[in-house]
């Protein structure tokens, strides 16, 4: 099992609020990897990547799903390599904030409130 895969077992175990779609799409490249169902019925699309270092590859697909669909959907991010004390190795990004992922990584951007996805 790859690392994204087991990321998404984690989620899947730990954030049972949620109702997550796995979306195995090879006919629509750059598609976001889950559909995400909260408790008022409201979807989502979160994309995971998991990073040793503080990049974040995108495919050019991927970037334009994001690009293309600007709200309701989110880009969770575990990171594997050395953190700050005091610092959660998860973290979750609107899917507006792409284009500053692929430029910064995980450098320059704060962590989003996990509330977005309870309110998208």
């Amino acid at each position: 099992m790859g690392p994204e895969a087991k990321f998404y077992q984690q989620i899947k175990r730990n954030l049972k609020e949620f109702s997550f779609i796995r979306l195995e799409n090879s006919s629509l490249l750059g598609t976001p990897d889950l559909l995400v169902c909260n408790t008022s019925g409201h979807f989502c699309t979160l994309e995971l990547k998991v990073t040793k270092s503080k990049k974040i590859r995108f495919s050019p697909h991927q970037i334009a799903f994001h690009k293309r669909h600007p709200k309701n959907t989110f880009i969770m991010v575990k990171a594997l390599g050395p953190l700050p004390k005091n610092t959660s190795s998860v973290f979750l990004y609107r899917g507006t904030r792409i284009t500053e992922l692929v430029a910064c990584g995980l450098t320059r951007l704060k962590l989003e409130a996990w509330r977005l996805l309870l309110v998208a």
